[in-house]
């Protein structure tokens, strides 16, 4: 007769709940696979899936409890730690986000706005657009999976028996996090330089002209000419876009194993 003691039941059980609820805090929070258009089932066969995939490599539980107070303890901080992994990326494409909100308001676009349900507000059209570009450009450098990867060598880094909440020196992680947060206006300016600076020496242009020839009538021809300036640069950009993208997101990838190794 097959018999199964509490102390088999509670191993087994905590070799695939810990490591699952620190997978689905990635996917809950990391691009793409957050996407409100995927089914909540969904994401969670995924993260059961990958669980039950690497949960016999990765090295032996604590002998916890789940239900304790120790083991309760232990999922809040596998979910800290998925989720501080997954924003990592949201980072990096909030900095695409942020060049697509000065192009468009250089361009006079700033008007013209889409609701957005991954931000859950509205968003200059421009952004949209290149965030799209972003998104595709994500799957196809395999960023999704390189991100799942990066996870999976944080329960080396970063065991499941670590309390990040309570040492001082897993401050720094957090702190590592922010840091890294503070770039997406450095890099959104950076994208965006070239279609800003190109637009400031338009209007420059369209203002001594206006002051040389009042009667031509800038304000009505002003606004199609930057809008045209505008589209016609960032179309001339698209090619060079997609290098970009890939640094920004390798440079995600690199900054997960930053924050997981200051949090140990």
């Amino acid at each position: 007769m097959f018999s199964v003691t509490y102390a088999q039941l509670n191993g087994w059980l905590t070799a695939f709940l810990w490591p699952f609820v620190r997978i689905l805090a990635l996917i809950s929070t990391a691009p793409v696979l957050n996407n409100a258009a995927i089914p909540v089932r969904v994401k969670v066969a995924l993260g059961a899936f990958i669980t039950l995939i690497v949960a016999p490599t990765l090295p032996a539980m604590p002998q916890v409890t789940v239900f304790s107070a120790a083991g309760i303890w232990i999922i809040v901080n596998q979910f800290l730690i998925g989720a501080a992994i997954g924003v990592t990326m949201p980072v990096a494409s909030a900095a695409v986000d942020a060049a697509g909100e000065y192009i468009g308001q250089q361009m006079g676009l700033g008007f013209a706005q889409l609701y957005d349900p991954r931000a859950g507000g509205r968003e200059v059209i421009v952004g949209r657009y290149l965030n799209a570009l972003a998104t595709l450009a994500f799957l196809v450098f395999d960023g999704h999976l390189q991100l799942i990867s990066a996870l999976m060598t944080t329960f080396q880094s970063v065991p499941v028996d670590v309390n990040v909440m309570a040492a001082a020196s897993h401050a720094q992680g957090w702190k590592t996090l922010a840091g890294y947060g503070a770039s997406v206006f450095s890099t959104g300016l950076l994208l965006s330089l070239p279609i800003v600076a190109a637009l400031l020496v338009a209007n420059l242009a369209l203002g001594i002209l206006n002051r040389t020839a009042p009667q031509i009538g800038i304000f009505q021809v002003g606004f199609p000419v930057t809008m045209l300036i505008g589209l016609t640069l960032l179309q001339l950009m698209i090619p060079n876009l997609m290098p970009f993208f890939q640094r920004i997101f390798d440079s995600g990838i690199a900054q997960v194993g930053r924050i997981a190794g200051a949090m140990f």
